[in-house]
Order: C-alpha cells, then structure tokens, then sequence
C-alpha cells in the first residue's frame, strides 16, 4: 500500500513538472498524462486530478511556503524536488481533513529521509505559521479565508504533525527499535468427520377426505318467481303512474294553476324584504358594482410603451414617405404582383390540405390493417399456448413419479447413515473437555494482564492532572490590559500619508460636504431630464392617438367591403381522397364483421348477474324517489310554519280584500 502513495505522489510532481500553462489547458495536459502513462484506476484518475487542479489553484499560497523553505533552510536540496513539496503542502493544508495522518505518514516516504525531516520540521513549526507565512498569506487572500481554511485546521492536526517529525528525527538517528516477532498462538482445529446429510422431508401421507355431501339446490337462494312477477307489475304501474302525472302536470287547467301571478310575487317579495329590514337594521348595505361597458375607463400607457409605440408609427411614416417619394420618381407599383402572389400562395395552401387529407386517410387504413393482423396474431397464439399447456401437464405428471422413486431411495440411505453418527458422540465429548481445560488457563493470563493496565493507567492520570493545576495556576495570574490613547497623535510608522484621528476626522467632514454638494448637482440634472422626457412622451402621445383614429377608421372602411362581399374558400376534394375513403370504409366493415364473428356469447351466470345489477338499480332509484318527496314535504311544513311567510300570506288576503 506504501508504494502506492509514493507512485501518486511521483505523478503528481511530474504533471506539476511537464504542466505550461501558456501552451496546453489544465484538462488537455491531464488527459494526455494519463493516457501516455496509462493509469486506467478510476480512484487513482481522481486523486490525480483534484490534487492538480487543487495545486494550480491554490499555487500561490504553496510557493509561500516552498519559496520560505528554500531560503531558510533548504539551501542545499536540489531545486528539481521543489513540485514534489509543493504538493506534500497542499496535501497539509487542504486534504488533511479526509487523508488522516497515516496516509500522510505514506505519502512522506516518496521523499528522501533527510529531506523530508529539513522540510517537516521548517513547516510544521507554530511560529513561523503564525507569523511571517500568514503574513505572505494575506497578501493573496482574505485573512477571514486564511484563517478558517488554512489556519485552522493545520493547528488543530499541529499535535500529531509535531510526534510525525519526532518520528522522523528518530529514524535519522536510529532510534526505533526493530519489532520483537511474536510467535503464533497454537489453534485447535476441529477433527474431519463425516459431515451428515441433512434429512430430507418426507412425503406426507394423503389425509382422507370425507364424501362430498350433496349441495343444496339454487332454488333455495333465490325468490319465489310469483314475488318477481308481482315486483315487475309494481314497477310497470308506478311508471305508468309517474309518465301520467307528468303528462297532467304539462296541460292543467287555467282555473286550476297554483302559479301565482307577478303582482302577487312582486307584493309577497315587498312584504318580506321589509319584515327582514326590521330584523336586520345595523347590517351593512353593499356598494352598487360599477357598470364598466357604459364608462370606458382609459388605460394609462408606460413610458416605455409609448416610446416603442412612437417609434413604431415614426417608423411606418418614413416608410410611407419614402414610398411615395419613389412613386413620385415613377417607380413601379407591386399591387399587382402581390395580388398574383396571395393566388399562387392559395392554390399551394390547397394542394398542401389535400396532402394532409390523404395523409390521414392513408393512416386510417393502415390502423384498419393493424387491427385486423392483431386479431390474426391473437387466434394464433391462443393455438399455441393451449398446445404448451398439455405438454407441460404430460412433463409434470412424469416428474413427480420421478420425485416420488427418489424419495423412496433417499429413506434408505438416511436409515443406514443414522447408524454411523453414535460413534462420534463419544468423540466430541473428549473435545469439550479439552478446550474447556485450554480456556481457563487463557483467563488466567488475561486477568493478569488487565492488572497491570490498570496500574499504567492510573499513574499516568496522576501525571496529567498535576500538569493540568500547573496550567490553572499560570493562568491565575492576572495581567494589566490598560492602554491609554491620545487622538491627537499619530502612530510613528514614519509615513507620508500619517495623520492623527482628529485630523482624520476633519477630512473626512471637509469630504462630506463635498459629496453633499456633488448630490444637489446630480438632483438637478435629473430634474431637467426628467422635464424633457415628459415633453417627448406628450409628443409622442399625441401622434399615436393621431395614427389609432387612423387605424380604426380603415378598419372600418375594410369590415364593411368583407361583408359587401364574401369569400367561398375552395374546395380541395379530388377522385383519389374519394378511393381512399372508400377503402377505408371497406375495411371498417370488415373489421366489425371479425368482431361479431368472434364474439362471445354470454353464459347463464353472467346473465343472471346483469339481471340482479338492473334489479338492485331499479331499488336504488325507488328510494331516491322516496327521499325527494319527503324532502319536498319537510320543506313544505317548514314554510308554512315560519312567521315571515304567514305574515306575507296575511297581507296579501288583506290586500286582495281591499
């Protein structure tokens, strides 16, 4: 796994190395890298190609680093190993989160021992971080970016870079021990005994079933034929009843018509409007709705509609006058050749209807076909399944005598292998005793070691909580923070452009006012373009009201030439629509010819089933009918017992009295 991170290490100084970005794009070189070293792994593509892109976007804030360790104390490492650095930073600063610190530790050994210590150990130093490199960092970014990407998370990972260069430094000195080898654990494999077949299910035996009793006859299930004959009569009468009533109802006699008149009607509305004014005196009265097609109400245009409006009448008028110009010139009228024009367009526009017109003809017998083919296919195929499903009956019935032959043999052999497993039960109790012998001994070491653990444990707690009350007691301590300020002094930076914060406050007042008078400028200015654009829109209202009364007038001069005299659009009918419809015709009715051949009859049962639906449909429709006269008469009653409406009936006998 080591000599895989130090491959991708090596390939990513080395498109670092070939990379110019004058010449190729960022993904051309990429793409020509991989397909000339042919890396194929998808992981390893994308590893690549975030690391370059990441290296080349970020490459200012890598050379800070690589350019510092140079200078400092890289004096005497080759110059050819400076991408290889730049992309162990890059890893550092911005791929730390997700690689951890062993893939890290991984991709350190691609670089010499020596070198790697001298450039670990110059980076992952606290104050030259938080120095002079975050200074240089600054310079090119934001320092709330610095901060919270860069920053960061390399001092909270600060820790464990610290014990990795330690580890290096030990390397280099030949500190590190070599692994003591630990001898294997015996392990008890189990013996290879036979292992027994899995018994097979036997056959059920066939349960006995009793005699099929005799079923009780559908005459016991359906009503008498006398209550359906005397049901049908009931339904045939109250028809007969209903088609009179309504037949009396449409030619009653005028002496006899409930209807009241409009003058009763107008009296009895009177009477209860003013009976529910009393009632409701404090309700608010509704506004009257405006009537919008006497008043036309005029629609206010925006600026920049009558701009597009005028430009577009200005437009037409140059048109018109220049126009006129060249007929005045004697140039050639193209009334004519456009009355010739719109002739040839109509005889196109015909010619292109007939083609559609056949066109949908022809799709109409081509779905005839199909219809017809589908049915063909149809019979067949049932043909076909009915064949496959008696050969699949004949394959069934031979594989379960097949089955049954098998199962007989396989009891027989299970009978004679059950003899053989009673030896092996003496075996696996020696087992037992034997591991059970192994695993005390195995908990006796454990305890032991669990012991000493603990003992570690404790002395090293003790250890961490007097450092941490050394801490507490440092930070006890308390520290002036006073700083006194004098406005009227400057900072001593030795500047040219050094001022104290009064005087800096005067400027800023001096430039106030000037930024004030700037802005009564500017009002003003727009004050007058705002004069001269209202002037041009009046203009240009007016001459769009002048063209719209010109426009309405010709309109109207041309509505009533249309009506003078009427178009007959032309017929696009020929002999071969009038064959094709004709064909289609033919075999529409072959088709249904097919349909009713092979139609199905309906049985006795689905007849029978229709018959209960028409019956429990008639009952359904008699019980509506019997809800809706007693909802008639509740609302009957409820009227003539309310106040409002026998006080109305009272005044109207007094008023026909009088």
């Amino acid at each position: 796994m080591d000599g895989k991170h130090r491959q991708l290490l090596i390939h990513c100084a080395n498109i670092l190395d070939s990379y110019n970005a004058g010449t190729t794009g960022l993904e051309e070189h990429l793409d020509d890298y991989l397909f000339n070293n042919r890396i194929q792994d998808e992981d390893d593509i994308t590893f690549l190609r975030e690391v370059f892109s990441g290296c080349v976007r970020y490459g200012a804030v890598l050379k800070v680093v690589v350019d510092g360790f140079y200078v400092r104390e890289g004096r005497h490492v080759l110059r050819s190993n400076q991408n290889l650095f730049s992309v162990l930073t890059y890893l550092a600063l911005f791929r730390l989160d997700e690689l951890g610190v062993a893939h890290y530790r991984k991709f350190i050994t691609a670089v010499e021992l020596n070198q790697a210590y001298k450039f670990h150990h110059f980076f992952f130093n606290e104050k030259s971080l938080m120095t002079w490199m975050k200074d240089g960092w600054n310079k090119v970014f934001e320092s709330v970016f610095v901060q919270t990407t860069l920053l960061s998370p390399i001092l909270r990972w600060l820790p464990e870079l610290t014990d990795l260069v330690k580890l290096l430094k030990d390397k280099i000195d030949n500190k590190i021990k070599p692994k003591k080898s630990t001898q294997p654990v015996t392990e008890t494999k189990p013996f290879q005994l036979t292992k027994p077949r899995p018994r097979s299910i036997p056959i059920p035996d066939k349960i006995p079933k009793l005699q099929k009793s005799k079923p009780p006859p559908k005459t016991l299930y359906r009503s008498p034929t006398e209550q359906d004959a005397l049901s049908k009569i009931k339904e045939e009468n109250r028809r007969n009843a209903e088609e009179r009533l309504m037949e009396a109802s449409k030619t009653q006699f005028a002496c006899a018509n409930p209807e009241k008149s409009d003058k009763t009607k107008q009296i009895i509305q009177t009477i209860v409007h003013e009976e529910n004014s009393k009632m409701d005196a404090n309700r608010a009265k509704a506004r009257i709705v405006p009537d919008f097609k006497k008043d036309a109400v005029p629609v206010k245009m925006m600026a920049a509609a009558i701009m597009r409006e005028g430009l577009l009448y200005q437009k037409q008028e140059s048109e018109a006058m220049h126009k006129l110009r060249q007929l005045e010139a004697g140039a050639y009228d193209a009334s004519e050749f456009t009355k010739w024009q719109n002739e040839k367009r109509q005889e196109d526009l015909d010619m292109e209807l007939a083609a559609i017109e056949e066109r949908r003809l022809l799709g109409k017998l081509s779905h005839e076909e199909a219809i017809l083919a589908r049915t063909n296919v149809m019979a067949s195929n049932q043909a076909r399944v009915r064949n496959i499903k008696e050969e699949t009956a004949a394959m069934m019935r031979e594989y379960l005598d097949k089955k049954f032959q098998e199962e007989k043999e396989m009891k027989m052999l299970v009978e004679n292998t059950m003899a053989g497993h009673r030896n092996a039960k003496d075996a696996k109790k020696r087992l037992k005793e034997y591991k059970q012998k192994i695993v005390q001994e195995v908990t006796e070491e454990s305890r032991e070691l669990m012991r000493q653990a603990l003992e570690e444990a404790e002395e090293d707690m003790r250890c961490k909580m007097e450092l941490i009350q050394q801490i507490r007691a440092m930070e006890a301590t308390p520290v002036s923070r006073v700083k006194v300020v004098d406005l009227t002094s400057t900072s001593g930076a030795g500047l040219l452009g050094e001022m104290s914060i009064v005087e800096l406050r005067e400027r800023l007042a001096l430039l106030k006012e000037k930024q004030l008078e700037e802005e009564e400028e500017k009002r003003d200015t727009i004050l007058n373009a705002k004069q001269a654009k209202a002037d041009f829109l009046s203009e240009t209202l007016d001459r769009i009201s002048k063209h719209r009364a010109e426009q309405t007038r010709s309109a109207a001069v041309k509505l009533e030439e249309r009506k003078k005299t009427p178009s007959i659009p032309p017929p696009f009918r020929n002999e071969a629509l009038s064959e094709l419809e004709r064909k289609v015709q033919e075999k529409r009715a072959e088709r249904i010819r097919e349909q009713q051949r092979s139609q199905v009859l309906p049985s006795r049962a689905s007849a029978n089933r229709t018959k209960s639906l028409i019956t429990q449909k008639k009952s359904l429709e008699a019980s509506r009918w019997e809800e809706l006269e007693q909802a008639q008469e509740r609302s009957a009653k409820f009227l003539a017992q309310s106040p409002l409406v026998s006080a109305a009936s009272r005044r109207l006998t007094a008023v026909n009295s009088i």
